[in-house]
């Protein structure tokens, strides 16, 4: 693979970890407004998962 594409596969994987961290985010935010204690220990192992 040339390294340009290799670069721009690795840009491109970084900006969908990035997507998933803030969306992951956001849900927890909501999650936590709502008391829903379920759902946050589901998102906050997520959220680890992507960090």
């Amino acid at each position: 693979m040339s390294s340009n594409r290799l670069q721009a596969v690795q840009k491109a994987e970084e900006a969908h970890r990035q997507n998933i961290q803030r969306s992951v985010k956001h849900r927890l935010e909501v999650a936590r407004a709502k008391d829903d204690e379920n759902l946050v220990r589901l998102l906050e192992a997520e959220q680890a998962y992507y960090s």
